[in-house]
């Protein structure tokens, strides 16, 4: 099983609830740029499994929001707004059935608003009610089992209060992103994706020597976890791991300068 960060596709949501032209820029149409189309027969085979496995069984909630957690990895190899949509969609639509059946389904809440996520990538508009909606999701998943995805309810908490603009404009807030970053790391200390998003964090806050005391945490880390999170269904995971790594490590050497 892949556990995958959403941070892509929470940075977008939430930056495209912000508006102007220069989103417009930033993100086309065009799909992720950052996630390797190697990666994407595995995740339609398992967006395929799982929807075939819900189907079979419409009112068993975990199958329910695995499908959902598969249309999410396969909306992120979409190549247009509109498959994007089309796609996560799917997932909503399992998210709420499942909801329905179980409102304290940890896990048919978080991948709700993770699919909220990626329709919000998709629109301008609509995109600030998204957002507050993922918010609500994530608030209500980590009540239920703040441990789910590794600590994942708070880890894209904080990152939506990061990314997202603030007051009165959205919901960014950067002691909020602090706390629930910070929660997710005690939540799952060695999940890279963790300490990761609060290195992210440090950095683009200009807070250079706890950026640099996590760095010197990651450092370890980034070797030791290898033989946790190992084999084929972690792959785009590492890959994306070891890209925030390598851009982390350019941004503190460009502060020490």
């Amino acid at each position: 099983m892949r556990l995958y960060p959403p941070a892509l596709c929470v940075r977008a949501a939430t930056l495209l609830a912000g508006g102007g032209l220069m989103l417009l820029l930033l993100l086309p149409s065009q799909g992720n740029s950052q996630v390797s189309p190697r990666f994407a027969p595995r995740y339609d085979a398992l967006y395929q499994s799982a929807r075939t496995n819900w189907l079979a069984s419409p009112t068993n909630v975990v199958r329910a929001w695995e499908f959902a957690r598969a249309t999410f990895d396969k909306a992120e190899f979409a190549t247009n707004d509109a498959q994007r949509a089309q796609i996560a969609v799917e997932g909503i639509d399992a998210s709420r059935k499942a909801i329905a059946i179980d409102p304290q389904s940890a896990g048919a809440h978080y991948y709700l608003a993770m699919n909220l996520g990626q329709v919000a990538r998709t629109q301008l508009l609509g995109a600030l009610k998204l957002v507050s909606e993922m918010e609500q999701h994530f608030k209500i998943a980590a009540e239920l089992d703040p441990k789910f995805d590794f600590a994942g309810p708070d880890r894209n908490l904080g990152i939506l209060y990061r990314e997202a603009p603030g007051w009165p404009a959205s919901i960014g807030n950067r002691s909020n992103s602090r706390r629930h970053l910070l929660k997710s790391v005690e939540l799952s200390p060695t999940y890279p994706a963790n300490q990761l998003e609060l290195l992210f964090a440090y950095l683009e806050w200009k807070e250079s020597e706890a950026a640099a005391e996590m760095a010197s945490n990651l450092r370890k880390l980034m070797s030791t976890a290898r033989d946790q999170f190992e084999g084929p269904n972690w792959e785009w995971a590492w890959d994306d791991w070891d890209r925030m790594w390598r851009d982390s490590l350019e941004r503190l050497e460009k502060i020490g300068r």
